[in-house]
């Protein structure tokens, strides 16, 4: 057994690098241990990398690197090892992203899937509320994701946002926007978020203040 030891559970290059060794070296996906840093490790794995066997550079399709990019970031911890054997039966033979009757195909796909609208679910729920310390006005925001995709939506809100100075808090990591750098800490609680919303409160006055139930057209909803 070896050890393939990841600095973060949404470590992409770090996989990539370390998937790249492996195959190189003729490793089989069984005898690969995947490991993020600070999680227990077997004690049979070897730390050394395994040495390269005279393997050749290779290259793989882009659609499998954006499918690995998004499908890493999921929470099943048999993930890496899904990714490395698909590399492998890929760098065989390119046309097997194509095969969409393949069960690890299809495996992988459904990760990537869950972990996309997840993504899409922290841009549209994600609400911040107003706080002020010692530099003036932050944003600061609680979102619980269901996979590691904090880091690689930072951009999206980067760009939304640019003009204000936001925090967003998640159980595993915090990500802080000054307006001009992205920096991080360790996770919070939700406890750490600021509660209340006045805003919230506004527009829950004003639909109550116009909601008929006479008038609910039932067969459009």
């Amino acid at each position: 057994m070896f050890q393939a030891l990841l600095s973060r559970p949404d470590d992409f290059d770090g996989w990539r690098e370390a998937a790249r060794r492996f195959a190189l070296a003729g490793v089989p996906p069984q005898e690969i241990d995947w490991r993020v840093e600070g999680e227990a490790g077997s004690l049979l794995a070897f730390d050394d990398p395994p040495p390269v066997q005279g393997g050749r550079a290779f290259s793989v399709p882009r659609a499998f690197l954006e499918l690995a990019e998004s499908a890493i970031l999921h929470r099943d911890a048999e993930r890496f090892a899904l990714l490395y054997a698909l590399l492998l039966d890929i760098r065989e033979q390119h046309t097997r992203m194509d095969d969409q009757a393949d069960p690890l195909v299809r495996r992988v796909e459904v990760l990537a899937k869950a972990v996309r609208r997840d993504i899409h679910k922290m841009r549209a729920f994600v609400r911040f509320r107003e706080v002020q310390d010692d530099d003036g006005v932050r944003f600061v925001a609680w979102f619980e994701p269901d996979h590691h995709i904090v880091r690689a939506n930072a951009g999206f809100f980067m760009r939304r946002f640019a003009s204000m100075r936001w925090s967003i808090l998640t159980p595993e990591v915090i990500i802080f926007w000054d307006g001009e750098k992205l920096s991080e800490g360790p996770g919070a609680s939700k406890g750490d978020a600021p509660a209340g919303d006045p805003v919230e409160d506004m527009w829950k006055s004003y639909y109550a203040s116009i909601f008929n139930p006479a008038r609910l057209k039932q067969r459009a909803m």
